[in-house]
């Protein structure tokens, strides 16, 4: 499984804590290769990142506590720190928790809503009740995030079990590339779906950092 770790971040120049009037981003590190591309495109030198493992992305109950001990032990080297989650499974607590600690966070159910864009998101999610999202990120680590964790490897009987329901795989690209679009295809083929290309680009991620850099400006 790849991954970002916080040594391979500092390495792409991202530096340690700084000082006043800088932004600290706290975000899943299924996140990571998009921010640090938006940082680069849009020259936000200001912004440091620091990614929690990915893997919570299957286990979220792990994100408040996580994100808590990262705010209590930054929030005196930040003029501003920005959670990158949206609430991701929480129940809500991640919003209550934020709201406590006096830092914002990005709107939205889940990432699939932000990187199409929550209003849109909004308006087709009623209709696809039953659809699979992944993004860039779940495409390159399907086996990683999904295919083994559900035992699927071991077990391919269950995938009627787990995706009976489901009609379709839609596939949210945040980057145009023909490698990801047929390794989406081949996991739409493994989970027995009709696929779906929608290419959303970095969506309200996009939209929510320039406006946390501009406030900040």
């Amino acid at each position: 499984m790849t991954d970002f770790t916080d040594q391979q971040l500092t390495e792409e120049g991202l530096a340690p804590a700084a000082s006043k009037g800088r932004i600290l981003l706290i975000a899943c590190g299924a996140l990571a290769r998009e921010i640090v591309d938006l940082k680069k495109v849009n020259g936000w030198d200001h912004m440091e990142l620091q990614c929690l493992p990915a893997i919570y992305h299957i286990h979220p109950q792990k994100i408040p506590d996580a994100v808590r001990d990262v705010v209590t032990r930054e929030k005196n080297n930040f003029d501003t720190i920005f959670v990158v989650y949206a609430d991701c499974g929480t129940g809500g607590i991640l919003k209550s928790l934020c709201a406590e600690l006096g830092v914002e966070m990005i709107a939205g159910p889940h990432c699939y809503s932000f990187f199409e864009g929550n209003e849109r998101f909004a308006e087709v999610s009623a209709d696809e009740i039953t659809t699979f999202y992944l993004t860039d990120f779940l495409v390159r680590q399907f086996d990683a995030f999904v295919w083994r964790p559900m035992g699927l490897d071991r077990h391919p009987e269950l995938r009627d079990m787990y995706f009976g329901n489901y009609e379709k795989l839609v596939y949210q690209a945040q980057k145009e590339d023909q490698a990801l679009i047929d390794k989406a295809k081949d996991c739409a083929e493994r989970l027995g779906l009709a696929f779906e290309y929608r290419f959303t680009g970095y969506g309200d991620l996009e939209t929510s950092l320039e406006s946390v850099s501009k406030s900040n400006a």
